[in-house]
């Protein structure tokens, strides 16, 4: 390799062995977190979608017993089965007839059966982003890991061939220099989306914590009326 042939390419071909093996590793943690990347981005997406069009019916002003019916038995969103279950709580206790104690029993375990929700969902929602950290934070220094080793070996080589010459110092250089290139490209769109990804998992969570708030008011208005 001269210097009139330095490329991407060939500046890979040519680099040491263990600069190849980081070279490879980053690009497949780059792989990775640009495929968490775009699942979140449509899942996210499809997620508030869904989230508008229930919030919607409910404050439609339809019966709550309308829409969850509507949404089925067992819905795939977290919000209509989060209505299913406060439904579901409030159907037995209207059955069994329950006193002012066992209504406040009640309440408590619907907040408890909600807040489960909720948590599942976040976690949910937030599988992935530990996977974007990692590639944001290791990646620069996996990077520069092979830039050290690519550097030392092109010194290495310099002195067995005792020439400094400049042409064949830079395409050595340029291959170990190109590590730290791929490592900053891995870390860079993992580091905006962990981010972004980050503050909308937790926009989210609020989201379903303030309907499950508003979905236990609701049946507590329920059961008051009911007693």
């Amino acid at each position: 390799m001269n210097a009139d042939n330095i490329s991407i390419v060939s500046s890979f071909l040519h680099a040491d062995w263990v600069v190849k093996l980081v070279m490879i590793g980053l690009a497949g943690a780059s792989l990775w977190s640009w495929a968490i990347i775009i699942d979140k981005a449509f899942r996210f997406s499809a997620l508030n979608r869904a989230a508008d069009r229930f919030e919607d019916q409910v404050s439609s002003g339809r019966s709550l017993e309308d829409i969850a019916a509507q949404a089925g038995e067992n819905p795939t969103q977290p919000l209509p089965r989060m209505l299913q279950s406060a439904l579901r709580e409030w159907r037995e206790a209207r059955r069994a007839g329950l006193n002012d104690t066992q209504t406040a029993l009640l309440v408590q375990r619907i907040d408890r059966s909600l807040e489960s929700t909720v948590a599942r969902e976040a976690g949910r929602v937030e599988d992935g982003l530990g996977t974007l950290a990692i590639v944001a934070t290791a990646s620069p220094f996996v990077g520069l890991f092979g830039t050290v080793w690519g550097i030392m070996s092109a010194f290495q080589a310099i002195a067995v061939q005792k020439n400094t010459n400049l042409t064949v110092v830079a395409p050595a250089i340029s291959q170990a220099l190109f590590a730290t290139a791929v490592g900053l490209a891995a870390a860079i769109p993992a580091y905006i989306a962990y981010n972004k990804y980050s503050t909308d998992a937790a926009k989210f969570t609020a989201r379903l914590e303030a309907f499950a708030d508003d979905l236990a008011a609701a049946v507590t208005r329920r059961l008051g009326g009911a007693a």
